[in-house]
């Protein structure tokens, strides 16, 4: 009896890895497939499954969301709020995000830089700035959304949501990251 229990769990273990092993491999097909998401580090970068050559070797990658800036996580309480507000968007979207990219594939720091949409076809970077959890940050050649962040921003300021509002951020990321350089 115990060897059948003990064989069941291992074919159910089996299994769920092949699953997880089989989605994490769409990922870096190509930038339409969807990815799943294993961590929200904070309001605009997030960590994704990917997979090496053939399909062999699974590992994760940071994601930069390409056009925003969302408060820096000891930028309180906004930084908090930001990245709750990412997993909140990523949860609803069962974890796993399309990847667009654009002109320049990564940044300095080796992140990949996306625009990401939901399981329902919504920008997750639009959604960001247009509920108040981010600002518009576009650095060329990065540039093919700029005109829709702008105006997702434009109302976000003028309905006072989030970041924008009574108790808003009171300084730039871009502004306090020069005040508090990474070491």
């Amino acid at each position: 009896m115990q060897y059948y229990y003990t064989k069941n769990i291992i074919v159910a273990g089996l299994l769920v890895f092949l699953v997880f092993f089989i989605l994490a491999s769409a990922c870096a097909k190509k930038e339409s497939d969807y990815c799943i998401v294993t961590e929200v580090n904070d309001g605009d970068t997030l960590t994704i499954v990917t997979n090496s050559v053939l399909g062999i070797f699974v590992r994760t990658e940071k994601v930069r969301l390409i056009g925003i800036d969302a408060p820096e996580l000891a930028q309180e309480p906004w930084g908090r709020k930001a990245k709750n507000y990412l997993k909140k968007l990523i949860k609803e979207s069962d974890m796993r995000v399309k990847i667009e990219l654009d002109v320049q594939h990564r940044d300095k720091y080796g992140r990949i830089l996306a625009y990401l949409w939901d399981k329902n076809g919504n920008m997750i970077n639009y959604m960001m700035i247009r509920n108040g959890y981010a600002m518009v940050y576009t650095i060329p050649p990065n540039v093919k959304y700029v005109e829709l962040f702008v105006e997702a921003q434009r109302l976000a300021r003028q309905e006072k949501k989030g970041i924008w509002g009574k108790d808003g951020l009171t300084e730039k990321p871009s502004d306090w990251r020069k005040q508090h350089p990474r070491r």
